[in-house]
């Protein structure tokens, strides 16, 4: 379709069009039905400015128009309607507070969906207003608020008040706060500054408590607590710290005997890129009874984010990259993971390498450039991070898999004293306990890039059964509180940087847990 003939008949309708939807439109070819969907997409949002953005705000309403247009016309304009990033349909399935959405037929389910359920958590969204500061104040006064929620069931927590109630007579207290501020005295002893949404207090963790002491040290900037203690208004001197913890009280276990397994980041487009391992894994999907496991029963594979290498993620990138085109990386993956027994669920969510915002909560993959991946009918697509629930069946109601790719994970490696110790980043499991402790993947400001939605992303609402990530490029495989906690390890070699950096990365391993018995096997493939 010419661009001039689009122009001049926006023109006549006194609406402009963007310079991004002016070239998908002007590669359609089918100028008839293009001015239709203008007409329409006018018609119902009254907008005189035409961009990407409308389109998706209005997915369900442009879907259909595209389905009141004849058969052929559909077909000939699919491609549009992937890149305008309409073939993803999200339909809600129950008005619970927690919001569960199913994905439906568009966002490609197996066959028979009904026996290898996924849900996935509820889709966020996401804004480009400008923020200011109350925004932020509005973010952390709700994570206080649901935080507070939690820790005030704790039994611990005796005598509790808001800080604004502590009169000025020494007495025995329990607080609950958000650590804004956190210093070691000259006399080694560790003081906190506590606010609550009533006032401020200082709180003092005495070094000739080791075991406290020692708890203290593990508190980060932001995170919120509860402390018991004596005193007053003036200062507390606390006797013990109490974080909101996560807690399983059993390992559910499914009635059905299949197979989940995770895998990421696999890099795929780097020059380093271990791809005849990898093809080996995807071979070993086929079937058969290998390693102790019936293969058949297989039924999820979770790729855990920076399942390619992208683009300019770095300075001089270009030269680690066998492919050098991001819409390349994909096809190039698709073509593998086309090779999947289609009876099993793929469940992809984003890291920092794959082409999408850095900025958390990440969004699902742009089909602009993961098209390959929407073509594939066993792929279904979560944020990250993301709350997944698969298994569910009859009365068995799944298991939740907290998926997170790790980003904020070197802050707290390098920064908890611990942590420090531990040499975390080849040990991330610690790291994911940590955060289970806080509930919350990121509960220091400064620790990764987000935005600050009134609903906080971050924070663990509901305790999963499993917690899955990637990023450290280090296999681990543990229990928390009866959560299993998975760690990925790299499909990629090793890196200059990582070399430089001291990184001891594991390669091609395959955690793979039997849902029947909770039974955790490693695969090897290196």
């Amino acid at each position: 379709m010419d661009t001039k003939e689009i122009l001049r008949f926006c023109l006549e309708k006194g609406l402009l069009l963007d310079k991004e939807i002016l070239n998908l439109f002007s590669e359609a070819g089918d100028a008839e039905s293009v001015k239709l969907i203008i007409d329409k997409i006018q018609d119902h949002t009254h907008q005189k400015i035409i961009t990407k953005k409308i389109f998706i705000d209005n997915r369900d309403k442009v879907s259909q128009f595209f389905l009141t247009l004849p058969e052929e016309k559909q077909k000939s304009l699919e491609t549009l309607k992937i890149k305008l990033g309409l073939s993803i349909e999200i339909s809600k399935q129950t008005s619970t507070p927690d919001e569960v959405y199913e994905i439906s037929e568009l966002n490609k389910p197996l066959e028979d969906f009904s026996r290898y359920p996924v849900k996935v958590g509820s889709a966020t969204s996401f804004s480009n207003k400008k923020l200011e500061t109350k925004d932020f104040v509005k973010y952390f006064r709700n994570r206080f608020s649901e935080l507070k929620n939690i820790l005030q069931n704790r039994s611990e927590l005796k005598g509790l008040v808001s800080i604004d109630k502590i009169s000025g007579d020494r007495q025995t207290i329990s607080i609950m706060g958000l650590v804004s501020d956190k210093r070691v005295t000259k006399n080694k002893n560790i003081l906190f500054e506590i606010e609550d949404l009533t006032g401020k207090v200082r709180v003092l963790i005495n070094q000739n408590k080791p075991e406290l002491y020692k708890k203290a040290e593990e508190i980060t900037l932001d995170s919120i607590i509860g402390i018991c203690g004596s005193g007053n208004k003036e200062i507390i001197f606390a006797n013990d710290v109490i974080f909101p913890d996560a807690v399983v009280l059993e390992r559910k276990k499914s009635p059905v005997e299949e197979y989940a397994l995770f895998v990421g980041d696999l890099h795929f487009g780097s020059r380093k890129f271990l791809k005849q391992n990898f093809l080996k894994f995807i071979d070993y999907l086929g079937g058969g009874i290998k390693n102790g496991i019936d293969v058949s029963k297989v039924k999820y594979l979770f790729l855990l984010g920076d399942i390619v290498s992208g683009v300019g993620n770095y300075p001089n990138q270009e030269k680690d990259l066998e492919i050098k085109d991001l819409e390349e990386q994909f096809i190039g993956l698709a073509k593998i993971l086309e090779k999947v027994r289609k009876d099993i669920t793929i469940i992809v969510s984003p890291g920092n390498h794959d082409g999408v915002r850095i900025m958390e909560p990440q969004p699902f993959f742009d089909e602009k450039y993961a098209w390959p991946l929407y073509d594939l009918k066993n792929v279904v697509f979560s944020e990250n991070p993301s709350q997944v629930n698969i298994g569910s069946r009859g009365d068995f109601s799944g298991f939740n898999v907290l998926i997170y790719h790790g980003f904020s994970f070197p802050y707290y490696a390098n920064n908890i004293v611990s942590l420090m110790k531990a040499k975390a980043m080849n040990a991330p499991d610690k790291i994911m306990k940590y955060l289970l402790k806080n509930r919350h993947l990121a509960p220091t400001h400064t620790s990764t890039q987000y935005f600050p939605l009134e609903k906080d992303a971050h924070l663990i609402r509901d305790v999963p059964d499993i917690f899955v990530a990637g990023h450290t490029h280090k296999s681990a495989v543990t229990y928390y509180n009866n959560i299993l906690l998975v760690s990925v390890s790299s499909w990629e070699g090793l890196t200059d940087y990582e070399e430089k950096m001291g990184a001891e990365p594991d390669f091609c391993k395959v955690p793979v847990v039997n849902l029947k018995t909770r039974e955790v096997k490693v695969l090897d493939f290196e």
